[in-house]
């Protein structure tokens, strides 16, 4: 899913806010509740944050600003934590209540960043916090006490255990934030794929079956005059076999039509427990056993649990992984299909079954492996390929709750993973 150039300015708005609370916190806590005894610094700070969130406004509406949001959002960031850590410094960090406020940040930095970046943030954050209490501890740096209105007299020393106590807290809760929110916008990113593969594949569905309804009903009236024509031309052997075959050519085409029409119509998967074994050594079947020279297909079937499916749909994806695997070899070389648990080295799907489908063929460019996917995108159009079936397969594997994996090594090979989710006990229908 795309970044959305509102990011970097929403953040902007937002920092007006902080800026205001910095300001009216101060005063408050200072001249009201004396908690704060030295201000000054704070409102240093929080005339720092007026300046550089100034100078980011500017930033952000300059020419070009959308085609770097990434980076603009990662030093608004940079900025924001170096400020934060500042305002606690000056504010007893080890005792201030607002030190877990680093985690919106670890929030803002794994919805908007890509990569490993907010998982830099959260170790400069922590890098940042763990200095300050290390350098107050050892009293390297001058300390800004509170004074809560309970404590008579000067605050108690840092004790080492309770500081270690709140760093260990601090560090641990910014990295789960970023590790959920992280895993999140991974889950979201990919059933927004999902949903737009859907979208194009039902387009084409329609667009296919207006297709073969134009075609259906020419053909009626064809095949009605080529009966008529048959009748007239009975007594000449000849012609009463190029009417047969025309006849059968006409059947055939017939029969395609409403394939596509069947194929077309908006319909549910119906999900059953599902062998996945016996739909592999079925698949292999259909499969047959010519398929060109020197073209050896292998099998490693482990022992799985039955999976949530559509037998006759996990065969159809199966046969056309496998007649791709075949056309990517066409000097020859070893299709293996291979079938074992996942367990709980699936994050996303506990308990989940794979399937390989792999080859040894000329294998996919990396720059084609995000595209392969699409609708109509094929590397095999001038032997026929039409670039919808591997669509097809991903969005087959998604009606049944599973997804499709693509690995793929240039003059080595390509292997398609194909996980769906272990079989419940009770069985369930989808789209009935």
């Amino acid at each position: 899913m795309k970044l959305p150039p509102e990011g970097a300015r929403w953040l902007i708005s937002l920092r007006w806010l902080a800026c205001a609370a910095v300001f009216g916190i101060t005063a408050v806590t200072s001249a009201l509740l004396g908690v704060v005894v030295n201000p000054l610094p704070l409102y240093l700070v929080g005339c720092a944050m007026v300046a550089y969130n100034l100078l980011f406004k500017l930033v952000a509406t300059a020419p070009g600003a959308e085609s770097n949001i990434e980076r603009n959002i990662f030093r608004q960031v940079v900025f924001d934590l170096t400020a934060l850590t500042l305002l606690l410094y000056f504010s007893d960090l080890p005792r201030n209540p607002f030190l877990f406020f680093y985690v919106f940040h670890m929030i803002i930095a794994s919805m908007y960043l890509r990569g490993r970046t907010p998982y830099f943030l959260a170790a400069m954050a922590i890098g940042m916090v763990g200095l300050v209490m290390l350098l107050e501890f050892f009293h390297w740096i001058p300390a800004f006490p509170l004074k809560f209105p309970s404590e008579n007299g000067s605050p108690p020393p840092l004790d080492s255990l309770y500081l270690l106590g709140v760093f260990a807290a601090f560090a641990s809760a910014l990295l789960i934030a970023v590790y959920f929110t992280t895993s999140i916008r991974r889950y979201v990113d990919r059933a927004h794929a999902e949903i737009r593969q859907k979208e194009k594949m039902l387009g084409i569905g329609q667009l296919v079956a207006g297709i073969a309804h134009q075609i259906a009903n020419p053909l009626d009236g064809v095949q009605n005059c080529l009966k008529h024509i048959g009748e007239k031309v009975k007594n000449d052997p000849h012609l009463t076999e190029y009417v047969q075959l025309m006849t059968e050519a006409l059947e055939r085409i017939e029969r395609t039509a409403k394939r596509v029409q069947a194929f077309a119509r908006p319909r549910g998967i119906t999900l059953q427990s599902t062998e996945v074994n016996a739909a592999v050594e079925a698949t292999l079947e259909v499969l047959g056993t010519s398929h060109g020279k020197n073209i050896e297909i292998r099998t490693d079937l482990g022992r799985v649990t039955p999976v949530q499916g559509d037998p006759y749909t996990l065969q159809e994806v199966l046969f056309n992984l496998c007649t791709n695997a075949l056309s990517a070899m066409p000097h020859g070389g070893a299709l293996t299909l291979r079938t074992y648990a996942l367990g709980r080295k699936d994050e996303d799907q506990m308990g989940s079954v794979a399937i390989d489908v792999s080859d040894t063929g000329v294998g996919i460019p990396r720059v084609n492996l995000e595209k392969i996917f699409e609708p109509f995108f094929t590397t095999r159009a001038s032997s026929g390929g039409t670039g919808l079936g591997l669509g097809l397969c991903r969005m087959l594997i998604s009606e049944m709750g599973g997804r499709i994996e693509v690995r793929s090594v240039l003059g080595q090979g390509t292997t398609f993973t194909v996980i769906l989710n272990r079989a419940e006990k009770t069985t369930t229908k989808d789209g009935e």
